[in-house]
């Protein structure tokens, strides 16, 4: 499946038509798994590897190495109390370019890529939901519930939407109405999904430099700088079929590399069907 990378502003006029807008109302209620519950096990394979430490990026492992086996390598050096023999010299000297070359590593990495990946940030603007439709099975709802999580807690996403055979999950910053129950919030998404037309995309859409030019988009939180839609898409007898899609959004621009984008596409083969 081919990826659309898109660098203007997005229109509306390129979305497929909204379908017809289903009349019956879902219910809704809100899906949070607490941390005492440890009966049901998650089969989710496609977690990344994090330390898990607020703050640390772990892009930057090698250069925190590189100082690290550096510092160790000068202060062995300096508190030799016997004349320091040839042999050691180059093994120390080939120690320190191999420390330095650590410490270069990640900004090689940034300059072969191209461009510096921002930060997201927080909208000041938006309220943060965490609503699933009921009408989903409790097995899916605990993958969707722990999939949304790691994309928050793994990538530049501050919003995440799924959608599976039209039933939502929704979950991040979002622009949406105060005052509204669950059951509301859940129609109104749906709502908007209709009329944006996402429901019938085909190709995965990457927009980088997402500037929100229609007023169809005014779900996503103001800021919104990057946007990632993945269908789920079936060849089924030579026709495709749609079951859903998966959708992101960062405050960042550039937000989702190409690790990114295959990292986010093999977790949307888990809900593909």
């Amino acid at each position: 499946m081919s990826i659309r990378i898109c660098n203007l502003p997005f229109n509306s006029s390129f979305a497929p038509q909204p379908r017809a807008r289903i009349s019956s109302r879902r219910s809704t209620r809100v899906f949070a798994r607490t941390e005492n519950d440890t009966q049901q096990q998650l089969n989710l394979s496609v977690l990344r590897f994090t330390f898990g430490i607020p703050g640390l990026d772990e892009s930057y492992l090698p250069r925190w190495l590189g100082y690290g086996f550096g510092s160790l390598l000068l202060l062995n050096h300096f508190s030799a109390s016997v004349p320091i023999n040839e042999p050691q010299l180059r093994s120390e000297a080939l120690g320190l370019s191999l420390a330095a070359f650590s410490i270069a590593l990640p900004y090689i990495g940034k300059f072969l890529k191209g461009s510096v990946v921002e930060q997201r940030t927080l909208p000041e603007e938006g309220e943060q939901v965490f609503v699933i439709s009921s009408n989903i099975g409790d097995s899916l709802k605990e993958d969707l519930a722990w999939a949304t999580y790691v994309l928050l807690r793994n990538t530049s996403t501050i919003a995440v939407l799924v959608s599976i055979q039209g039933e939502l999950c929704v979950r991040g910053y979002w622009n949406c109405p105060d005052q509204m129950s669950k059951a509301q919030l859940h129609d109104w998404f749906k709502k908007k999904v209709d009329e944006i037309g996402l429901a019938d995309v085909k190709e995965t859409l990457y927009f980088p430099q997402y500037e929100g030019s229609s007023a169809s988009w005014d779900i996503l939180p103001n800021g919104t700088r990057s946007l990632f839609v993945q269908p789920f898409v079936q060849d089924i007898n030579e026709q495709q079929k749609m079951n859903g899609f998966l959708l992101v959004a960062s405050t960042a621009g550039y937000a989702y590399s190409d690790k990114d984008r295959a990292w986010i596409g093999a977790m949307a083969e888990k809900f593909r069907g």
